[in-house]
């Protein structure tokens, strides 16, 4: 009885021995015989005819940075990658239930997974793990700081949509040999995107679309898995930072054809204004890619109004020589009417070379003056006296009547506008030219609006 007894127990014993010794992952592994190296050499694929179907889930993590003068994306990815090894599998049973196993990277092959855009060498670590289920299911999990090329459109910039491609293929084997598929659709990929993104930059993550396609790389055909990434730029700082102090430039502009156009403060106000926008422009050159296909849009937002700009400053300069003109032919007429006010009646029709409605060349000579002419008068003869002073009175009657014919006329001419005429003209122009202006200009600014606001087509 105690014999028996002592047999179960050791034979309980002895079962729970082999049944621990059965449930260690240890176990696992040297059923599956993965110290050989050759396992990790080649596709593990019993039939080499056969491709591999690599599942591949991208998720993005944090849009870090986009260089539009570079044309560069920086983004932080997960990648999930998926397959089969034909070459692996166990019964969970056998194994107290073991059905998942956390392997060494490089005890198992691997895919030689590349993306296509990418520029620079990825920084961050790979996982040195993967995980392996009972049927040989695969996963490896990675993330990535992917900096790549994306070709940036500029067009409506600030109010631009970019999309950036990540091509995720083989580097050397043919889509006879491996082929790239999505584990989950677009919109699952979105969503999870969206959830776990961090961070986004001046950007707001639209959505995310992933396809298959077969390229011909070098006269080999591959299979790719690209994931596009569309994303929007917040342009609010580019509004208040640039697109708003131009505008305020140019209403400084409107509001300077208050300021009186006699003297230059005016016209140097206009060309500091100006210079100013010169100014916005240069930065907006080290903002934006010199390979553009099309003028964007802010930099024909800035010509335009440059363009105003000039115009109202030529409109000025034209203003201030027409009142130029105009105060120098009143100084002329002045300088006119007092000389010949001034003619000795005696000398008059001798010495005036010259004294026509507007301009008045030469005066009388020698200063002579009627009482000069009386007193040599009276060193003559009382007859001759006489007979003079009867002449001169005729003269000086005769004089009067061209005098005053000379004043009558001059009169006339500046009442005519000679003096005041261009002023009055300058006058209108800039009336009738200011409103131009803010037409012009609300045209211009309705038809940047709507070309900032309509669909762009791809």
């Amino acid at each position: 009885m105690l014999a028996g007894f002592l047999f179960l127990l050791l034979a309980v014993l002895t079962d729970g021995e082999s049944v621990d010794s059965e449930c260690s992952y240890q176990d696992v592994i040297k059923s599956l015989k993965l110290k050989e190296s050759t396992h990790a050499m080649t596709r593990p694929v019993r039939n080499h005819s056969r491709p591999l179907v690599v599942t591949l889930d991208v998720l993005i993590y944090a849009i870090l940075d986009v260089n539009e003068k570079d044309q560069k994306f920086i983004s932080y990815v997960w990648i999930d990658m998926m397959w089969t090894d034909e070459f692996i599998s166990w019964d969970p049973g056998q194994f107290c239930g073991i059905s998942h196993l956390i392997l060494p990277t490089k005890h198992l092959w691997k895919p030689d997974l590349t993306i296509e855009e990418m520029t620079e060498k990825d920084k961050a670590s790979q996982s040195p793990y993967l995980s392996v289920n009972s049927a040989g299911r695969i996963l490896l999990r990675n993330d990535m700081m992917v900096s790549s090329t994306c070709k940036m459109r500029v067009y409506k910039f600030p109010f631009d949509i970019q999309s950036c491609h990540l091509s995720f293929k083989s580097i050397i084997h043919n889509a006879e040999q491996m082929n790239f598929v999505q584990l989950t659709n677009s919109t699952s990929n979105t969503e999870w995107s969206r959830a776990m993104m961090r961070s986004q930059s001046e950007w707001r993550f639209i959505n995310m679309e992933i396809f298959n396609k077969t390229v011909n790389n070098f006269g080999v055909k591959q299979s790719e898995l690209v994931c596009k990434i569309n994303m929007k730029r917040r342009p609010i700082l580019y509004v208040v930072n640039f697109m708003l102090p131009i505008m305020l430039f140019f209403g400084l502009d409107l509001a300077s054809f208050l300021i009186s156009d006699n003297g230059g403060e005016k016209l140097s106000f206009k060309v500091t204004v100006m210079l100013a926008v010169t100014v916005m422009q240069l930065i907006l050159n080290e903002i934006l890619p010199s390979s553009s296909d099309r003028i964007p849009l802010i930099a024909v937002y800035c010509i335009g109004i440059f363009g105003l700009m000039m115009l109202s400053l030529l409109e000025t300069i034209l203003v201030m020589y027409l009142i130029e003109r105009d105060n120098e032919s009143t100084s002329l007429f002045e300088d006119c009417k007092g000389k010949c006010s001034k003619v000795s009646f005696q000398n008059c029709f001798r010495d005036v070379k010259t004294c026509v409605p507007g301009v008045c060349v030469r005066d009388v000579s020698h200063g002579e003056t009627s009482s000069e002419l009386l007193a040599a008068t009276k060193e003559g003869s009382s007859s001759q006296l006489m007979e003079e002073s009867h002449d001169f009175e005729k003269i000086s009657d005769e004089l009067r009547e061209v005098v005053k014919t000379l004043t009558l006329i001059l009169d006339s001419k500046k009442e005519e506008g000679k003096p005041g005429y261009w002023t009055k003209m300058a006058t209108t122009i800039d009336r009738v030219f200011l409103v131009f202006h803010v037409i012009a200009a609300t045209l211009f600014l309705i038809y940047m609006y709507s070309c900032w606001t309509e669909e762009e087509v791809n």
